[in-house]
């Protein structure tokens, strides 16, 4: 009989997942049965879940000292998704399945009765098994439509531990197994709201368009009303779809936060959390396993922070780096784990407490009761720093009679929008091919400053502006990437003059 039985697994850290190889030893020491290799407690209580499922399966494990060792040991293994490649390690040390090779990753949870389970994060693990050379993955049923998703691997769904070791080789009599209860459907995407709906506000419906073909950062400051969050809603349908790289990216992250077989989207994402939301649950993070927060769920798409100087200020300042770099690393004691978050975010917020700062009180309008220190206070929240990486910041004011007869009918629907913003993407595309970037808002101030130069002298109002501290070297290359996207928008090869000073005014509006 066979004594080391091996398979693989895959364990995550972030979106990141490492092979690893799954030993299972027996001996004829007292029976007894332990997992080494630093699992955490989830997975140390796999001992009781592989030994009653396997006899549940009709594969009983020997009475015999088991060892299952968990390489490399360095490394932290999380989660209840290795229970197959454990039992699969040992039927194959026994002898039941010969077929277990250390090149077909196991990923499942097992259930007392024998079942396999779905479990979060197939994505990353999937893709992580076929960069390792793996010839085949075999998951759970549930988690079957999720792994398809990924190109170039071969995956194989099991119900339960019988199917496996019959896939496996082994010599045991199929059983019908009452299936696992998983919404396996595909999500939808819900319906995108229409631009077209937006009345008036054009320089809310610019800041939009600009903002989608650039992917650039935006706030929107106006009373309550105005259709701040109605331009905001809007945001997403203007974005085009999802490449395949970008699709998996998403899906990568939603398969981690446990969607399943809702993971796979070739729409952006849009993620609105409530200003009442914590650190950890913008960010990511949490005890035991770390979970990817908001502002990674919305990679490649929009976060949306309403009511935004509502939000504590810390919540807010811990945007800031992410913003800067597009990946958000959150350190915890058990390690690090890295998680994409290369989104736009769109904040929204009002003047002042009140939200009437700055409204037409000669014309009617609700008078502001707050004073200039409250006004300075509320606004304060949101940071200088933080700030200093939005790119748009537009007053969106309330809307008159007048203003609504005369604009009705002018804003582009959104689809119109879209094709327009496909374009000026497709121009972004042809002039950064081979600089690994692919929008305005991603190059560098040595590109800008190189071979991104603007028109002679078109720079003047924003040098005389750094020179003068009123404009940050950082918002000098914010500006200037709002005006390559403004000379894509308008067909031009080179910003000039007029497509600088709409940046800045995009910049400034406040």
């Amino acid at each position: 009989m066979t004594d080391i039985g091996r398979s693989a697994a895959v364990a995550l850290l972030g979106v990141s997942g490492r092979l690893v190889e799954v030993e299972a030893h027996l001996t004829s020491q007292l029976p007894g049965f332990s997992i080494i290799g630093l699992p955490d407690t989830s997975l140390g209580e796999a001992r009781e879940r592989v030994r009653s499922a396997a006899a549940n399966a009709g594969c009983p494990l020997p009475a015999r000292r088991i060892t299952v060792n968990l390489t490399p040991a360095a490394i932290p293994k999380r989660g209840s998704g290795f229970d197959l490649a454990i039992a699969m390690a040992v039927l194959a040390a026994t002898g039941t399945a010969p077929g277990v090779s250390q090149r077909v990753v196991y990923i499942g949870e097992l259930g007392l009765d024998g079942r396999v389970r779905p479990v979060p994060g197939v994505i990353p693990m999937t893709v992580a098994a076929r960069d390792a050379g793996a010839d085949r993955v075999v998951v759970p049923v549930g988690n079957l439509a999720e792994a398809q998703a990924v190109p170039d691997v071969a995956v194989t769904g099991v119900d339960s531990l019988r199917g496996a070791a019959i896939d496996a080789g082994a010599l045991l009599p199929p059983v019908e197994v009452e299936p696992v209860m998983t919404d396996t459907t595909p999500a939808l995407p819900p319906p995108a709201a229409e631009l077209a709906d937006v009345v008036g506000n054009e320089v809310g419906v610019r800041a939009m368009l600009v903002a989608a073909a650039g992917g650039h950062h935006v706030l929107l400051l106006g009373p309550p009303g105005a259709g701040k969050t109605m331009l905001a809603e809007r945001l997403p349908g203007l974005l085009p779809d999802l490449d395949p790289p970008a699709a998996l990216e998403v899906a990568s992250v939603r398969s981690i936060a446990g969607l399943g077989a809702h993971s796979w989207t070739t729409r952006p994402p849009w993620e609105a959390p409530h200003h009442s939301a914590s650190a950890i649950a913008l960010i990511g993070g949490g005890s035991g396993t770390i979970r990817p927060g908001a502002v990674s769920r919305a990679t490649r798409g929009v976060l949306f922070l309403d009511e935004a100087p509502e939000f504590p200020r810390a919540v807010l300042d811990a945007l800031r780096q992410p913003l800067e770099s597009g990946r958000i690393t959150v350190h915890r004691a058990a390690g690090a784990a890295e998680f994409p978050a290369r989104c736009q975010v769109v904040l929204a917020a009002n003047p002042c407490p009140c939200g009437n700062a700055g409204t037409r009180a000669d014309l009617g309008g609700p008078p502001c009761d707050c004073t200039p220190t409250t006004v300075r206070r509320y606004l304060g929240r949101m940071s200088g720093p933080l700030l200093d990486r939005i790119d748009i910041r537009v007053h969106v004011h309330r809307m008159t009679t007048a203003e609504m007869r005369r604009t009705d009918g002018t804003t582009p629907t959104s689809e119109e929008a879209r094709g327009i913003v496909s374009a000026a993407r497709v121009r972004m595309a042809e002039r950064l091919e081979g600089t690994g970037w692919s929008r305005n808002a991603e190059v560098p101030g040595t590109w800008l400053r190189g071979d991104g130069r603007p028109e002679p002298g078109s720079t003047a109002v924003l040098d005389r502006a750094l020179d003068l501290g009123t404009l940050t070297m950082r918002g000098w290359d914010r500006v200037m990437r709002l005006a390559w996207t403004i000379a894509d928008l308008d067909g031009v090869d080179r910003p000039a003059r007029r497509q600088v000073g709409a940046a800045a005014a995009l910049r400034s509006a406040l």
